[in-house]
């Protein structure tokens, strides 16, 4: 149950909240996080975007927007309205003028943020974006620790190394800050050719991709540079919306696909006591068991791998599963690593005290003594009440 101040500020009246970051500008995070919001309010969701890049607010003009102001009612802010799923917060929408730039110093920046994330009455949501500015300063840094629990972190990169460099910045940044990383979008990885469709790789390709597998962060997709998405934002029309059936609008929204899952998920809404809530579809639980050779392994700190599976609850099947090369062992890192996965369960057969307790902390369920065996049926069995569990074999 939420406080009535959190209810009546918002910050936890919504179950989702995705912040999109970049390390640097110009690489499409504004775009991805435009295309994101319109795709799921298209699914049915009630999403709001907050744009808080508030020396370059772009989304006004990619959502079509321009012209618009916004009002307050009571003391609050009202966001603009797209349909009956989409609302929108911007600093673009507050000034008459849209040359006119922000000059601001930090205490009227932070100011501006406060009132974004505190004083904006959205209604029921089920998502909120969060287009962040680049970099890893003060609007950024202040957005994650205002807008309460529930977050996860979508990084938008290009494929070149200088861009890279950056994103592993931001990668750090959100670690630090325990913020769950949901993946990274590989933007304009390749040009779609307006006369034949080839794709040309002019910025390299695959290089996020293999960072985010150094770094041990999932990776969502890419996506390329297609003129159709630049007209699209230029004038306005959301691109996965005018152009739903274009294969890049289908890369669009196989990126998202884990956001989308994140929403049917229990496991990701709120603390232990919420996590039974369903906000749409059938009610899925994210299970991670640590193996070796591909079976649960019998001592957690010796695992060679971390197999991830998604079971849906109400037809009693695994819908997903993956297996994950874990980062370097070291203690704490391991569960903010599970945490950065959505899972809210961890099954092992022997683990010690104090890394039961760092996986608590990160809220995540912990069960020790099951034999070793197939991950999938060991899951199963646990969602279903049947697994046997024994003595933890590891209590140091």
């Amino acid at each position: 149950m939420q406080s009535t101040d959190d209810t009546a500020n918002g910050k936890d009246a919504v179950a989702i909240k995705l912040v999109v970051l970049s390390g640097k500008g110009g690489v499409g995070k504004s775009t991805v996080a435009a295309n994101a919001a319109v795709l799921l309010a298209l699914k049915g969701y009630k999403v709001g975007v907050m744009d808080v890049d508030l020396h370059g607010p772009s989304l006004p003009k990619l959502l079509g927007l321009q012209g618009q102001r916004l009002r307050t009612s009571n003391g609050k802010i009202l966001p603009a309205q797209i349909g009956d799923n989409l609302k929108v917060v911007s600093i673009g929408l507050l000034f008459d003028c849209e040359d006119d730039p922000i000059i601001w110093r930090g205490p009227l920046k932070m100011n501006a943020v406060k009132q974004f994330v505190e004083n904006v009455d959205w209604g029921h949501l089920d998502c909120l974006v969060v287009d962040c500015p680049p970099g890893t300063g003060d609007e950024p840094l202040s957005v994650i620790q205002l807008i309460g629990e529930h977050q996860h972190a979508i990084i938008v990169s290009t494929p070149q190394d200088v861009a890279l460099a950056d994103v592993r910045k931001s990668v750090s940044f959100c670690r630090r800050l325990d913020l769950p990383i949901l993946g990274i979008i590989e933007n304009m990885s390749g040009f779609v050719c307006p006369h034949c469709g080839n794709i040309v790789h002019v910025f390299g390709s695959g290089g996020a991709e293999r960072m985010a597998a150094e770094m041990n962060v999932p990776f969502l997709g890419k996506i390329p540079l297609d003129p159709q998405v630049v007209e699209s934002g230029d004038s306005g029309h959301p691109y996965v919306y005018h152009y739903s059936k274009a294969a890049t609008a289908k890369l669009f929204e196989e990126a998202m696909q884990p956001a989308v899952e994140l929403m049917r998920s229990t496991s990701r809404i709120g603390a232990l006591g919420k996590r039974n809530d369903v906000m749409n579809g059938s009610p899925t639980k994210r299970i991670a068991i640590p193996t070796y050779r591909g079976k649960l392994c019998a001592h957690f700190g010796h695992c060679e791998a971390f197999t991830v599976l998604d079971i849906d609850i109400e037809a009693m099947k695994v819908t997903s599963s993956q297996t994950l090369t874990p980062p370097e062992h070291a203690p704490g890192v391991y569960p903010r690593w599970v945490k950065e996965l959505g899972a809210d369960t961890v099954i092992a057969g022997g683990m010690g005290s104090r890394a039961q307790a760092l996986f608590e902390e990160q809220g995540i369920e912990v069960v020790v003594g099951a034999d070793a065996g197939d991950p999938e049926q060991i899951a199963l069995d646990y969602v279903q009440g049947r697994l046997a569990t024994g003595d933890n074999v590891c209590d140091h």
